[in-house]
C-alpha cells in the first residue's frame, strides 16, 4: 500500500460517510504522506496518531483473530460463509 491508494480510499470514504470528528492512525509512511494528512485537515478532522511502539496493543485482538482462523475455519473448511457444524 502506498500514499496514492490511502488518498484515494480516504477521499472514497468522506464522501461516501462524511468526516468523522477523530481519526486514528498509526505512524505508517501511506497514512503520513503531506497528501493524506492534508485531506483530514481540510475536512476539518482531528488527527490522533499513535506513538512509536504502539502497534502491541492489538496483539490480544490479533492473536484472538489467528487463533479463530487456524483453529475453527481453516480446520473445518466451511463450504460457505453461513454453514456451520
Amino acid at each position: 500500500m502506498d500514499a496514492v491508494f490511502g488518498v484515494k480510499a480516504l477521499t472514497d470514504a468522506l464522501k461516501r460517510f462524511g468526516p468523522p470528528e477523530i481519526f486514528n492512525t498509526d505512524q505508517g509512511s501511506q497514512l503520513t504522506s503531506e497528501d493524506f494528512l492534508q485531506l483530514l485537515k481540510d475536512a476539518g478532522v482531528q488527527i490522533d496518531m499513535d506513538g512509536e511502539g504502539r502497534c502491541i496493543d492489538n496483539i490480544f485482538v490479533d492473536r484472538l483473530w489467528r487463533t479463530v482462523k487456524y483453529e475453527y475455519i481453516d480446520l473445518l473448511a466451511f463450504e460457505t460463509g453461513a454453514a456451520r457444524k
